[in-house]
């Protein structure tokens, strides 16, 4: 089973929150703590790196009760780019507001729409939109808070790969293809917008069972697909795994979420847990646009580090802060 996808942000950018905040927590400009490779050290970060982050508040909370090496481990975390997922509620707004803040920086956004009906079977990140029509219109106002702005979409996590497994119940399995083909092309309007359809892992479902549910999913429209999101297979394995998959969808690039993989999956314990919270995991790879290979568009991190899996091993719900969990990532971290 795949490690879930956190809960979107709780609340839209203040801009002066993240001017009060910019100076202390690992933003675009922030002093790295010592030993804490900032974007100084790993040349300018691809995407946005968002001032007003988890992981950047946990680190001014560290610092401030002066724990400085729990703020330097932290800020392995807060210094790079990581997914904004975007929250049922207000998304024009919201995504308004964290566009034209990455706008401002010089770099595109990094977003994660997770809103599809009757999301992750009713499990940990259980929820989304009420029906189909609603959905369209979520989709809509995304695309209209983007506007003219660049921004990389990552689709819907876990969405089609659900439907292969067979969690998702077969009444939906036409309704969630059309749906999804829907928002890549509306979103495909936006002139600054890329689009990577979520394409599961490379321990979850064979790329021959998942090539035709991608194609009806629209992937021909989008410019690509991500895999591993949320889980924990190491670059390498995921990126033979999307080789296959591409072969057989065109030839279609994708990006792969190395937030978590640095230490490869765990394997010990129910493997029906796995994918929560393991224990003994780190960061993987930094955020990249300069992965070496002409398939693989970027390593990045859209599973946001620190934040749980779900009330699993001692963690809080699933998309809350989980700070020892994120210093353990981050100490593992090669």
């Amino acid at each position: 089973m795949p490690a879930r996808p956190p809960v979107s942000p709780a609340a839209p950018l203040l801009l002066a929150a993240a001017v009060a905040l910019a100076g202390c927590s690992g933003g675009p400009g922030a002093r790295a703590e010592p030993g804490a490779p900032g974007p100084s050290a790993t040349g300018a970060a691809p995407y946005w790196v968002n001032p007003e982050g988890k992981a950047a508040r946990a680190v001014a909370a560290h610092r401030a009760a002066g724990r400085t090496a729990e703020a330097a481990l932290l800020s392995r975390i807060s210094t790079r780019p990581v997914a904004e997922w975007i929250g049922p509620d207000r998304p024009e707004a919201e995504t308004r507001a964290l566009t034209e803040a990455a706008a401002r920086a010089g770099r595109p956004a990094l977003l994660v729409l997770y809103d599809i009906p009757n999301r992750d079977c009713g499990l940990h990140s259980a929820g989304g939109a009420a029906d189909g029509t609603a959905y369209r219109a979520w989709v809509d106002a995304v695309a209209r808070g983007i506007g003219t702005r660049r921004a990389t979409v990552v689709l819907e996590p876990d969405a089609v790969t659900h439907v292969v497994d067979g969690c998702t119940a077969e009444r939906h399995h036409g309704e969630r293809y059309a749906l999804l083909k829907a928002a890549v092309e509306r979103l495909k309007r936006q002139p600054g917008v890329t689009v990577h359809l979520d394409a599961g892992n490379a321990g979850w479902v064979a790329p021959e069972n998942l090539a035709e549910p991608l194609r009806q999913a629209g992937v021909a429209a989008a410019d690509g697909f991500a895999v591993n999101v949320s889980n924990f297979r190491t670059t390498e394995e995921s990126v033979a795994y999307g080789r296959r998959l591409s072969a057989l969808v065109g030839g279609k690039p994708f990006v792969v979420d190395t937030s978590r993989n640095g230490n490869g999956p765990y394997t010990e314990g129910d493997p029906a847990e796995n994918w929560c919270n393991p224990p003994g995991r780190a960061l993987g790879e930094p955020p990249t646009l300069r992965t070496g290979d002409p398939l693989v568009r970027a390593y990045l991190w859209i599973k946001r580090p620190g934040e749980s899996d779900g009330e699993c091993r001692g963690g809080p719900r699933a998309g809350e802060w989980f700070d020892a969990y994120a210093l353990e990532l981050a100490r593992n971290a090669r």
